[in-house]
């Protein structure tokens, strides 16, 4: 089969083409043949070297890649959910060995979850690792509540515009932070209330958060500290909650702390119910061939991306 195997880490032009062996499903496994599949920032920092790239390497050829959409082709003897021709999609073995940007992929069946039929391969691709942080971080690490008042940074990226749906479902009142020209977006998205973060310091004009939803790091952690109410939650998913952090929040009676996103099935599912009744639509601003895994790697860099950044693989 086809994949992209990264020859050394580094650059782009490191994802090479090549001949690989096709998987072999294990006992509890389903084979997909992938249709598309998603390119995140772990992604682009696993390919220069950094983040999962240490324990991929464990076992080449090294595939990065986690997010599939795809038909399920042939299943493990003690695989109940799926059989084969049935459209799966999910987010297959994170963190760890996905090996998604391939042809064929050997998933759990707990990882995988029925396509929607009304959404297409494509768009369910981009439903996966970003939407699960979304879900996980909203649903069950901050227990997020109808009234309550979430603030998402970064509400037009690929996390942010599923996060801020997901709030908007559960009927909290959205604040999102992202660029003038996005704001149209992510009020649409269901975003009540937006913030250019090119000209307002966010700790200036929130106050009365019972959320904070940060994917920017620790310094943004630290100021957004101020935008909480006393018993307030903030959650970073990119490690954000630093010692620091953690004391400065600890004398407020605030919750700091970060979360990685996991593999699930079952959280797939209730996402997949949300698209199915049309509350969670994937936005997809770039979609890329397979040969042209590089371009979406660099449009990832970028860090200006609307939504998500898919690959087709068929």
């Amino acid at each position: 089969m086809k994949a992209i195997v990264l020859t050394q880490p580094g650059a782009p032009e490191n994802l090479q083409l090549q001949e690989v062996d096709k998987p072999r499903p294990e006992r509890n496994e389903v084979l997909v043949r992938v249709h598309a599949v998603s390119v995140n920032p772990v992604d682009t920092k696993t390919r220069e070297g950094k983040a999962l790239y240490a324990q991929l390497k464990e076992a080449p050829p090294v595939i990065i890649g986690w997010d599939i959409s795809g038909v399920v082709e042939s299943v493990g003897e003690e695989v109940t959910y799926f059989k084969e021709g049935d459209e799966v999609f999910g987010m297959v073995n994170f963190p760890g060995q996905g090996r998604a940007y391939a042809e064929y992929v050997a998933a759990p069946e707990t990882h995988l979850t029925h396509k929607p039929a009304n959404v297409p391969h494509h768009e369910a691709a981009a439903a996966t690792l970003a939407a699960l942080t979304a879900w996980q971080v909203l649903v069950h690490q901050a227990e997020i509540k109808a009234g309550q008042r979430v603030l998402i940074h970064a509400a037009a990226g690929g996390v942010g515009h599923f996060a801020v749906q997901i709030a908007s479902y559960f009927k909290a009142t959205v604040i999102g932070t992202a660029s003038a020209e996005n704001h149209a977006f992510i009020r649409n998205l269901g975003a009540d209330e937006q913030i250019d973060y090119h000209k307002y310091s966010v700790e200036d004009v929130v106050m009365d958060a019972d959320i904070v939803f940060d994917s920017l790091g620790e310094e943004n952690m630290r100021r957004s500290l101020a935008t909480l109410r006393e018993g307030g939650k903030i959650i970073s998913i990119l490690g954000g909650a630093k010692e620091g952090v953690q004391a400065l929040a600890k004398e407020r009676n605030i919750e700091a702390k970060n979360y990685m996103v996991h593999s699930s099935g079952q959280d797939q599912e209730q996402l997949a119910g949300l698209m199915r009744q049309g509350h969670l639509v994937p936005h997809v601003s770039h979609v890329y061939a397979f040969a042209d895994m590089a371009k979406a790697h660099r449009q990832v860099e970028t860090r200006k991306t609307r939504g998500k950044v898919v690959v087709n693989v068929i």
